[in-house]
């Protein structure tokens, strides 16, 4: 007998004999009926068998494991698949198919025996005595490991629907294998894992294992499988098969076969009806009727879900033992997929027929059962599954008042999941009625940028509002909505009531879910900040989108920081400071694209940005190609829509088609007020059209009014006033409108210009040049190349002079017009920096302090240090100005 202390899987151990006994030599079972041959014989494989290598070569690769495992669901193919490579072996296969009456250990063993007979392996007459209890006391199954490990060529014993067998019979095998030695090579085909100690196997590199997701078909292979059958399909319509099979076989199987009698094979796959087919009946009976009714239950109801979780699974059933039922169902491959983290999902073919099932077995039942997950999902904060099982329940009322009063409304713009709620919420039933189906109602439309509609709800929200705290978090929701759409009517005194009204609800909300919300903070300044841009009070907007890269982070907050920092970009950019925008703009789509985000505004924004910034350094093809993917945001908001108008404009001015430029600027922007410094640059454009096709006293006049306001219109009028032989005039202009201001580089330079033109007209060549040297070492820092060619037709013989080329060499001139310089090797970057490093070294070349740079990239000053350390590492040197020099030796500034 067996020691209580020894363990049950020790390989090394003597099992129980507890056989029946039986005569050694007869073809009959224990039971005395006669041994049924179907049992021992190789499965026929069908006419249209597919044979598949890429599983093949694995239990060709590795002949020396002595354990091989098939496991996989019901009518995953691992039968065939077995029996496919056990036809091609060279060695004895000894193939016993398992059921329910063979599945105790005599009857195992005495069919294991009968399988190794009928395979043509010796077994000695005396291990059928000592079966019968009349051998010398030696343990039968220590006889047959013997007999097995002396034969001269190794037995191969397959064991299919092994899940037959008692679990005394997994400790019996373990100890035959091991003491078998090289003689044996076991293949299991079950359902579910073995009780086999199959870490020692791992371990030990000694098993060779195929499961479910090896045995899907891949497309390939399941467009090779319907041509077999007579089907012949493209690769989309397979790819659909297995998407909704998952690469099941039987389920690719059955609707090949049916697929052959349809008139349209391919519409057939795609559409066919899962719920009434032959693979519904193979799952049903295979499945879901073999279980006991509670499991069928849970099955059924859970169908419902796309996921789900033993708490969840346990609140539609109404009981307490889910989870061990669905660890069970997922050990024993019942099409119950483990998500991890105690979370599952049906196949879906299988959810698709369970659901008609459903309906069939229980009509009625599947609306309570989705309010059940509603309510379920709505506590533990799923919200998109939440809103999607109160639709599917027709619940509209309870779901849009559970938006509203968690103060999710703003998860509909945070980008993460904007697209799927808003989707779900595009057939909130019209009949709904009250403040909260309005809002919701508001907030869909104004997601997509429907404003009239959005408007009109949300003005039917506001007077259905009720007083109290008991509704703060619908007033709260209400202002957010209100500045939303202040900001895509461009309307600055609306979006500033809207903040007014927000701050004064807000401490009327529970404190813990306002932190649970910190999006809606986030929110409410990205809209406040474009409307105080479109007002002209670019200070006030600078500080709004600030706040919103300086507050709290997180994934919920990362399309306002996108769209904050598109924003910032658009201010630096419009008031002269290139390099400026063109980093807050790199750091918009790097955010966007870290986090995949597809909103139309921050990503595009910052592209517009960087295709305006580009026409000012000349590189018009570049401009070109950062414009074309942008769509016309119109639609979207008044400030990106004039953005766009005016970076077209320049880029249309700098390829000579200077009345298409007029036309692209002056293009009309629906907005509730004018914005100033769209009009001022509206009318820049046009008036530098009017230049360029020589009317000089016709821009200066249309500047007239708008010069006053803004330095780059100023500066244009200048240009215009000394192209029209009136420099005491341009430089009157300059004076009154650059005075006591921090211009930047973009208008310092084109400033300088003029000067240096009205200079040149006024015959003060000397002070023409000085200007001229000034504009070039402005524009040297920023790459600005445009302004100079604009200016090439009168600025061109100073720009011929030696001090000039040498001041204009390397990034101005044409490549051949540099002066010359010492021939030597190309210096190479062995580690190439990081993009974050790429920033810090732009901002070291701005003479930017550690300090400075750590609040631009809003980053720690140790944090600036350590890239510092590194970007010094990486380029070989010591200092700053090293640093600088080197990085332009190698182009990377």
């Amino acid at each position: 007998m067996e020691s209580k202390d020894e363990p049950k899987d020790e390989p090394g151990g003597e099992p129980k004999d507890d056989f029946p006994r039986t005569p050694s030599g007869t073809d009959v079972d224990p039971l005395g009926d006669p041994f049924l041959r179907t049992r021992f014989a190789l499965p026929t494989r069908p006419a249209a068998f597919l044979r598949r290598d890429r599983l093949l070569a694995p239990l060709d690769r590795e002949p020396g494991t002595p354990l091989v495992m098939v496991n996989g669901t019901a009518g995953a193919g691992k039968t065939l698949l077995v029996a496919d490579w056990a036809a091609r072996l060279r060695q004895p296969v000894a193939w016993l198919t398992l059921d329910a009456a063979i599945g105790g250990p005599g009857m195992f063993w005495a069919h294991v025996l009968q399988a190794l007979r009928a395979s043509g392996v010796p077994v000695s007459p005396d291990t059928g005595t000592v079966l019968d209890g009349a051998g010398n006391g030696r343990c039968p199954l220590g006889r047959l490991a013997a007999q097995l490990g002396a034969t001269q060529r190794t037995v191969t014993l397959v064991l299919d629907d092994y899940d037959h067998a008692a679990a005394e019979v997994s400790e019996q095998l373990a100890f035959v294998l091991h003491h078998a030695g090289a003689g044996l090579r076991l293949v299991l085909v079950p359902r579910t894992e073995p009780l086999l100690p199959l870490h020692r196997y791992r371990a030990a590199g000694e098993i060779s294992e195929i499961r479910d997701a090896e045995l899907a078909f891949t497309a390939q292979e399941t467009a090779a499988l319907l041509d077999l059958h007579g089907v012949r399909v493209t690769v989309q319509a397979a790819d659909a098969l297995v998407e909704r099979t998952r690469g099941w076989a039987a389920g690719v199987r059955l609707s090949a076969l049916a697929a052959r009698e349809s008139p349209d094979p391919s519409l057939y796959l795609k559409e066919f009806e899962a719920g009434h087919s032959a693979v519904a009946d193979f799952l049903l009976a295979e499945v879901l009727r073999s279980r006991p009714p509670r499991t069928q239950d849970l099955l059924l109801r859970v169908s419902v879900l796309e996921r789900f979780c033993a708490d969840l699974a346990n609140t539609l059933v109404g009981g307490d033992d889910a989870d061990s039922v669905l660890a069970t169902l997922h050990r024993e491959n019942a099409f119950v997929e483990d998500l991890g983290h105690g979370w599952y999902r049906l196949h879906p073919l299988f959810r698709e027929i369970l659901r008609v099932h459903l309906r069939e077995r229980c009509p009625g039942l599947e609306p309570d059962l989705h309010r059940r997950a509603a309510r379920w999902l709505r506590r533990h904060g799923a919200l998109p599954e939440m809103v999607a099982h109160g639709a599917a329940a027709g619940d509209w009322a309870a779901t849009a008042r559970a938006l509203v009063d968690d103060l999710a409304i703003g998860e509909l713009f945070t980008g993460l999941r904007s697209d799927d709620l808003a989707g779900l919420l595009a057939d909130l039933d019209p009949g709904t009625t009250g403040a909260a189906p309005d809002l919701v109602r508001a907030a869909r439309d104004l997601a997509r940028h429907d404003l009239d509609r959005g408007l009109t709800h949300l003005r039917h929200a506001h007077e259905e509002l009720p007083p109290g705290a008991d509704a703060a978090a619908a007033r709260l929701s209400w202002a957010l909505l209100e500045a939303l759409a202040a900001r895509l009517s461009g309307s600055p005194r609306r979006a500033e009531q809207a903040a007014r009204a927000a701050r004064q609800v807000r401490p009327e909300v529970p404190a813990p879910l306002l932190d649970r919300r910190p999006e809606l903070s986030a929110q409410l300044l990205t809209h406040l900040g474009p409307t105080r841009l479109w007002a002209g009070r670019f200070d006030a907007a600078r500080a709004a989108l600030t706040a919103v890269l300086t507050g709290p982070d997180g994934a919920s907050l990362v399309l306002p920081r996108v769209e904050s920092l598109g924003r910032l970009a658009l201010i630096e950019y419009l008031d002269g400071w290139p390099g400026r925008a063109e980093r807050h703009a790199r750091a918009a789509l790097a955010e966007s694209e870290r986090f995949s985000l597809h909103d139309p505004v921050g990503p595009d924004l910052a592209r517009l940005v960087l295709a305006g910034v580009a026409v000012d350094r000349g590189e018009l093809g570049r401009a070109q190609q950062l414009l074309d993917p942008t769509p016309d945001p119109a639609s979207q908001d008044p400030v990106a829509a004039v953005g766009r108008a005016i970076v077209t404009a320049r880029l249309l001015l700098a390829r000579g088609r200077s009345r298409a430029a007029a036309e692209a600027a002056g293009a009309p922007v629906p907005a509730v007020v004018t914005s100033p410094w769209a009009e001022g640059r509206t009318t820049l454009v046009a008036a530098e059209a009017h230049l360029a096709e020589g009317r000089p006293d016709v821009a200066a006049q249309v500047l007239r009014e708008v010069a006053d306001e803004d330095p780059e219109c100023a500066v244009g009028a200048a240009r215009a006033h000394v192209a029209a032989g009136d420099p005491s005039a341009a430089l009157r202009v300059l004076d009154e409108a650059t005075a006591h201001r921090r211009l930047g580089p973009a208008v310092r330079v084109r400033a300088a210009l003029a000067r240096a033109h009205a200079a040149q007209v006024a015959g003060n060549p000397v002070a023409a040049r000085h200007l001229m040297a000034d504009a070039l070492l402005d524009a040297r820092r920023e790459r600005l190349r445009r302004p100079f060619a604009e200016a090439r037709p009168w600025a061109e013989p100073l720009l011929a002079a030696p001090p000039m080329r040498q001041l204009a060499a390397g990034w101005l001139l044409p490549e051949g017009e540099a002066p010359a310089r010492r021939t030597e090797p190309a210096p190479v970057l062995v580690d190439q920096l990081s993009v974050r490093e790429r920033d810090v070294l732009a901002r070291l070349a701005e003479l930017m302090s550690t300090e400075e740079i750590a609040a631009d990239l809003y980053v720690s000053v140790n944090t600036v240090k350590t890239h510092v350390k590194s970007v010094y590492r990486k380029l070989a040197v010591n200092r700053r100005h090293d640093a600088v020099r080197r990085a332009r030796e190698l182009g990377l500034l």
